[in-house]
């Protein structure tokens, strides 16, 4: 608690505010006093200086990108680095550090492919402490690449995000598809979505609980479309018919999000339109917070940058080119902190 703006100031009551204990001794040059106003050893000072003045200390750090809004300050880490913490706050402000940890989205399948899930999205709080926090910002999982790879490769987990050790989030699961060694969606911060798979229906798999949602099931009755990858908000959409599922929702929940932004969006589901199969199916969308959506007329997208979106799931039509065959690149993670650095 500061001292008051104006009116008559003791050195009791400087001492007081310096820590000590009203009525023992004290001296206008001791260091505890003259530190409330950066006096040096020996220095004139007056008691009018003394107004406003405060013993008490905020939280002060740096690292990444940073903002102010009100008595807080924002820092975003949108690839790995150090957030250093140099003061610790004492006398009364707050000591917390508010957190969001978002985790790299996973990436689509290919040709009627599962879309990726969300990566791992949680809040929290830590103590401040002095010293450097290694902060570690996950990629997007590729998606399936019929264009350049021989064989086809599969779609990946989005890696993981982290800051100090125990708040790290899993990547998000990767979208599967119907071929041979991708018939099977992976499981992680938010699950990936089951691709048409024959025989069928191809399942989407889990989500990790305080993370995120399980990614929505493909189809199984010949109409080749697949489930939406999972996100933070909610499950990827299960393969309605012959649509694609679209992709689960995202969240913008907690103190760190300066903008309240939503992220960690799932990847829609691929379809497979055309004669013999539904000529009027439509590709999933992605979900709101960066998720990727699949498209009828060219590849997939991938996640958004920084949001840990999935990947969209491809979709393709009887002769239609390679290319428009690819499912999404999941999108990059982000660590956002905050914490009071004035009164």
């Amino acid at each position: 608690m500061a001292l008051q703006n104006s009116g008559a100031i003791s050195l009791d009551d400087i001492h007081v505010e310096a820590g000590g204990t009203s009525g023992t001794t004290a001296s206008i040059n001791d260091s505890d006093i003259r530190s409330m106003i950066d006096k040096s050893d020996g220095a004139t000072a007056s008691f009018q200086e003394y107004y406003g003045a405060s013993s008490s200390t905020y939280v002060a750090g740096t690292g990444g990108q940073t903002t102010t809004s009100g008595n807080y300050k924002y820092h975003y880490f949108n690839s790995s680095g150090q957030f250093q913490i140099t003061e610790i706050g004492t006398g009364g402000p707050s000591n917390t550090i508010d957190f969001i940890v978002i985790a790299g989205g996973g990436g689509g399948g290919g040709q009627s492919g599962g879309g990726g899930g969300a990566g791992g999205y949680r809040t929290g709080t830590f103590s401040a402490s002095t010293g450097n926090k290694t902060v570690t910002v996950g990629g997007g999982g590729v998606g399936v690449d019929y264009q350049n790879a021989s064989p086809v490769g599969e779609p990946a987990q989005g890696s993981s995000s982290s800051i100090t050790s125990g708040h790290t989030n899993t990547g998000g699961g990767k979208g599967s598809d119907a071929l041979a060694g991708h018939d099977t969606a992976g499981s992680g911060g938010s699950g990936g979505g089951g691709g048409y798979i024959t025989p069928g229906p191809g399942y989407g798999a889990p989500g990790i609980s305080g993370q995120g949602y399980k990614g929505g099931r493909g189809t199984d009755d010949g109409k080749s479309s697949a489930g939406g990858g999972g996100g933070k908000g909610g499950s990827g959409g299960n393969a309605p018919e012959s649509n694609a599922g679209n992709g689960g929702s995202g969240s913008s929940t907690g103190n760190a999000n300066y903008n309240g932004a939503t992220r960690a969006g799932g990847g829609g589901g691929g379809t497979h339109f055309g004669f013999p199969f539904a000529p009027s199916s439509s590709a999933g969308s992605g979900g709101p917070g960066g998720g990727g959506s699949s498209s009828k007329s060219g590849p997939a997208s991938s996640g958004s940058a920084n949001t840990g979106g999935g990947g969209g799931g491809g979709s393709a039509s009887p002769g239609q080119s390679n290319p428009n065959k690819e499912g999404g690149a999941g999108g990059s993670g982000i660590v956002m902190v905050r914490y009071q650095y004035q009164g």
